[in-house]
């Protein structure tokens, strides 16, 4: 975000004014609250809260001020999670489709298969923890955590399957 800028297109120079080319932006978004505390069926049927939805709405609107572009959203096919792709990709207008390898127990040995499937210069993934922070840590070297409704960008060079965390932003911070 340096210089106030928030997001440059993929086929711009690194942000930093390094001349580090982008391989691929990499938007990990953590689905919002699904927490239920009566829940009766199996975890993986939980679907997202009211407030939980909201809370969504408000950081997909905040994604598309701030000029996110993911060519494309893949979601975890658990309810929480599409329904948080749902959100996302009607505020930033993209399209969005479920693949089971963003399903819980997601990870960096997953990544290969991913950006094969998907080879966008910028993509999307929505699904879980523990699973989302332990990827990007893995990535790229960070200690953070990845809150319920909480985006990370993370710079992607393919070659080296390494990444740079260009930034971590927790729900609060994208309320209005």
């Amino acid at each position: 975000m340096a210089n106030g800028t928030a997001y440059a297109p993929p086929e711009v120079a690194y942000p930093l004014g390094t001349g580090h080319q982008i391989d691929m932006y990499l938007y990990f978004l953590r689905h919002g609250e699904a927490d239920w505390p009566n829940w009766k069926k199996s975890d993986d049927e939980r679907p997202l809260t009211k407030r939980g939805k909201k809370e969504m709405h408000e950081v997909a609107k905040f994604l598309a001020r701030i000029k996110a572009r993911p060519a494309l959203i893949v979601t975890s096919p658990l309810p929480r999670a599409s329904q948080t792709a749902e959100i996302a990709a009607e505020h930033l207008k993209v399209k969005y489709q479920t693949d089971k390898l963003l399903a819980p127990g997601f990870g960096l040995n997953h990544l290969k298969r991913l950006f094969e499937k998907y080879p966008e210069k910028s993509l999307m993934v929505v699904g879980h923890e523990p699973s989302f922070t332990d990827t990007i840590s893995a990535l790229t070297g960070a200690t953070l955590k990845l809150s319920k409704a909480g985006v990370a960008l993370v710079d992607v060079d393919l070659s080296s399957r390494n990444g740079k965390l260009l930034w971590l932003l927790p729900p609060k911070i994208m309320k209005k």
